[in-house]
């Protein structure tokens, strides 16, 4: 009960903030796609993730929700820290090495193994960096990696 209380909510938030993405525009346009797609596309992801978790079948009695309890907070702060830390890490090591680092730490904090959870956050920031910045022409800050660019 507690998963379709938290998309219904998820899901009313993403609905107000896409509304106010929508009408964003800049005085002047660096991107073929415009400023307001990342934010509609993220947006639009978690609100499928929402839908999915409000439609899904009823899980069975004995598979019941595990109680809100001290590992299950610990968990969520820890989560709240590397969202915190990917936004203040943004703009200075750039999109690539913050992604790189909040992918480990989510691998690790669901349980991941070391190596699996530093291929995995590479590939997802690499595979994340080339989809905006090359295939989308959104301009992603490279940070200290910014010597690297020809």
């Amino acid at each position: 009960m507690q998963d379709r209380i938290f998309a219904g909510i998820t899901l009313l938030l993403c609905c107000g903030l896409a509304v106010l993405a929508w009408g964003y525009s800049a005085p002047f346009s660096y991107e073929p796609v415009g400023p307001k797609a990342f934010p509609l596309l993220l947006l639009l992801l978690i609100a499928f993730g929402c839908v999915q978790l409000l439609i899904k079948p009823p899980a069975p009695a004995e598979g019941e929700e595990p109680p809100l309890n001290r590992a299950v907070l610990l968990k969520s702060l820890t989560f709240l820290g590397l969202m915190l830390a990917y936004a203040m890490l943004f703009e200075t090591l750039g999109f690539i090495l913050a992604s790189v680092l909040f992918g480990i730490g989510m691998a690790r904090l669901y349980g991941g193994r070391w190596l699996h959870s530093l291929i995995s956050g590479v590939v997802l920031a690499i595979g994340l960096y080339l989809l905006f910045d090359k295939a989308l022409a959104v301009p992603l800050p490279l940070g200290i990696l910014a010597n690297l660019e020809s």
